[in-house]
């Protein structure tokens, strides 16, 4: 597949990014917002094309047919970018794809993003979550293929390639690491049974192949 990867330039984004150029099967264009950061991913091996979530970039969807949103305004940024990437950019990104006529859209999430009230008691982190359910929410309305990944906390360890998924998890406690929340995003590209779902995932005993397999 032809896939755009938007937030390339981020921790989980650079990983993705990675995975997919070492892949036989796509072919990636990586969107970043600065000139400067076109040098990284093309020693990643991917094609990059410099757009802002907070201006138009409608024309990142050309010559693509699938979408990863792995973007983030960080936990360092205050409510009003929030707002800005994690709901209205990937809302902007969503539409596009309709009108691009995109056939996947993966959409990199978060545990409790389906029901925001548990973190009623943190405004910063309930601002959060809001955010990415009205995303998600708009995906799940836009009738596109999509798949919404909802990991739980992310870690920096080394991959374990193994994971707990299902479409709500009776405990959302655990981490994950990041390069495993990589690996899924590229693998639920081509998992048929993920076609318009959701699910929640953590670090676990079932090797990721077979958890995707088995949702």
């Amino acid at each position: 597949m032809h896939v755009l990867v938007i937030g390339a330039n981020g921790t989980t984004g650079k990983m993705v990014v990675e995975k997919l150029a070492n892949s036989e099967q796509h072919l990636v264009r990586a969107m970043v917002r600065k000139t400067e950061q076109a040098p990284t991913m093309e020693k990643l091996g991917a094609r990059p094309i410099i757009a802002d979530l907070e201006n138009e970039f409608d024309y990142v969807m050309e010559d693509v047919n699938a979408v990863i949103f792995a973007a983030g305004s960080g936990p360092d940024t205050g409510s009003d970018k929030t707002t800005a990437v994690d709901e209205m950019g990937a809302k902007k990104a969503i539409d596009y794809a309709r009108e691009k006529g995109i056939e996947r859209f993966i959409m990199l999430s978060s545990v409790g993003a389906d029901d925001p009230s548990i973190a009623s008691d943190n405004e910063t982190f309930h601002h959060y979550l809001k955010a990415k359910h009205d995303a998600d929410v708009h995906l799940i309305n836009s009738g596109l293929n999509f798949t919404i990944v909802r990991p739980g906390a992310l870690v920096d360890s080394p991959a374990t390639g193994k994971i707990t998924a299902g479409t709500k998890l009776q405990s959302t406690d655990g981490s994950i690491t990041r390069e495993d929340v990589a690996t899924v995003l590229v693998e639920s590209l081509l998992v048929e049974g993920l076609h318009n779902k959701s699910f929640e995932m953590v670090n676990g005993s079932t090797d990721i192949e077979q958890a995707l397999e088995t949702l």
